[in-house]
């Protein structure tokens, strides 16, 4: 029963900031996505990105982590920054653009619009060379320039009091600065080189906001990602008022839970007033018999009534039940495991490499919007059958699917508590690149609507592992602890991990006296999505 949180936005270092051959933009339609719950409704954000050369899919990709996060706060429209058309800025609140092609041919209007303007411009990484080109005095007016990009080894930025990590081996390099007037010219947080010298990660000046890097890659749950997550908030709502929530999920229960353990998290957490979920597959396989002397298991919520009866009783002390998959693992199919539920992936295919570390495939086979569907279906039969309410919350095995699985899901359900997957071809309306070379994951501060449109639902600090296992190391309650604390750094954002009931409920405890230490307050799921 492992998860596989750590698959966050892993992209090769060497992609990062690479020059490559320039082509001409091609035409492509503009994406757009509504607000999350919640959001302003007269709040929308441009999000452009380059497209160009080789690694254009990486551009879309960033401008997907991109949209997913502006949607917090509303609207949202995004396209290559090659179709851009004079006046469009005006339209939107405010513009994101996310420079990840070195050398993208900027269109001049684009670059006029930017230094006329007075509405919010953030602009990440690449091409600010040619911003300040286009001004005859960018030094004077925002009291700064770009010098170069420093490729120091960089592995923690400090952020407004919290210091946030980046991975040393990030060594795309993050841009360095000659500031002429620091009045005009703030640093939003400083990167800190292994020497333990500083410099601007990124420059606030007037109106424009330029950061050194892209945040997206090498994420991990105390990351400077977190850093930019709450810069939108200076963006897009700079009058929010701080607000630190947690969640709690109680994670892969099936037919084969034991109810005693489940009854035992319920006391707790109902002690404590702390509402909490709970993902529950609604049959259990294990078509080899693994777990069993060989010999083929297969049932359902309904021949467990005990199973069931735990779960009412975990309803009655606070509990939200979600549908976690139907079998949580895939027919006969060791993926990337034994093929039980609740080891093994259900919508994604993995394997296990001779390094012992989880890779994965891609969609599965037969992948349709009619499978997913039919998987969905014969789950929300079983809780009938069982007595209990189909869920409208979903929450994919081990936070793995396909493009098109995720369409569906939002199709059948509209909200998932989650992280998510995403592809290029998602964004662009183009064909989906489904290649997990190109693929990244995501995690979220707060409550977003995705660019499948679904309403996420964030779990971001992950769970405890007692044990190391496929290189991952051990998690412990310190360990989420600390990621919560990194959390705090976003202003209105939470801390939200998931739990494993068979491991009793010491480390629960341990980790939610943490939580509240901290100063969060534990709220429902049904909480992050209320409008």
């Amino acid at each position: 029963m492992r998860k596989f949180s750590a698959l966050l936005a892993l992209v090769l270092t060497a992609v990062l900031g690479a020059a490559a051959p320039v082509a001409a933009a091609t035409t492509v339609k503009v994406a757009t996505g509504a607000g999350a719950p919640g959001s302003s409704p007269t709040t929308k954000t441009l999000v452009l990105y380059d497209s160009t050369g080789p690694y254009g899919w990486l551009g879309e990709d960033y401008a997907m982590m991109t949209t997913n996060l502006v949607s917090h706060f509303g609207a949202w429209a995004a396209h290559p920054v090659g179709t851009y058309t004079a006046g469009e800025l005006a339209k939107y609140s405010a513009v994101v653009y996310v420079g990840s092609t070195y050398d993208e041919p900027i269109p001049t209007a684009f670059l006029d619009d930017v230094l006329a303007t007075s509405k919010p411009v953030v602009w990440m990484y690449d091409n600010i060379w040619q911003l300040t080109a286009r001004s005859a005095d960018f030094a004077t007016k925002y009291g700064y320039t770009w010098k170069g990009f420093d490729v120091s080894s960089v592995s923690e930025v400090d952020y407004q009091g919290t210091a946030l990590t980046r991975d040393p081996e990030n060594l795309a390099g993050i841009m360095d600065y000659a500031v002429y007037d620091s009045t005009k010219a703030v640093s939003i947080g400083d990167a800190v080189r292994a020497d333990g010298t500083k410099f601007p990660w990124g420059i606030k000046s007037g109106n424009l906001t330029y950061i050194g890097e892209i945040p997206f890659a090498y994420i991990t749950a105390n990351d400077r990602y977190l850093a930019f997550s709450d810069l939108l908030y200076s963006v897009l709502a700079p009058q929010t008022v701080a607000r630190h929530r947690a969640l709690v999920r109680i994670e892969d229960v099936g037919p084969d839970a034991d109810p005693a353990e489940l009854r035992a998290v319920a006391d707790y957490l109902s002690s404590k007033k702390i509402p909490f979920t709970v993902a529950v597959y609604s049959r259990y396989r294990d078509p080899k018999g693994v777990n069993n002397n060989g010999k083929p298991e297969d049932y359902t919520l309904r021949q467990r009534p005990l199973v069931v009866s735990a779960l009412k009783y975990m309803q009655s002390k606070g509990g939200t039940l979600l549908m976690h998959g139907y079998t949580h693992q895939l027919d006969s199919l060791n993926n990337p495991y034994d093929a039980v539920s609740a080891d093994d992936f259900e919508f994604f295919l993995a394997h296990v490499d001779a390094s012992d570390a989880v890779v994965y495939d891609g969609p599965v086979p037969g992948d349709s919007a009619a499978n997913v569907t039919a998987r969905i279906t014969a789950s929300r039969n079983d809780w009938k059958q069982a007595g209990l309410t189909a869920p409208t919350i979903f929450e994919p095995p081990h936070y793995a699917a396909s493009a098109l699985d995720y369409k569906t899901f939002n199709s059948l359900f509209g909200v998932r508590y989650d992280r998510g997957l995403y592809f290029p071809g998602v964004l662009s309306g183009g064909t989906v690149d489904n290649s997990v070379t190109h693929m990244v994951g995501q995690f979220f501060p707060y409550t977003v609507r995705d660019v499948y449109g679904s309403t996420v639902i964030p779990e971001n600090i992950g769970n405890i592992e007692p044990e190391p296992f496929n290189q991952h190391p051990a998690v412990l309650p310190a360990d989420l602890i600390s990621y919560a604390k990194a959390n705090l750094a976003v202003r209105d954002g939470v801390a939200s991990f998931f739990y494993h009931p068979y491991l009793g409920t010491d480390y629960l405890k341990q980790v939610v006296d943490g939580v509240q230490g901290l100063g969060y307050t534990f709220v429902s799921a049904a909480a992050m999505t209320a409008s």
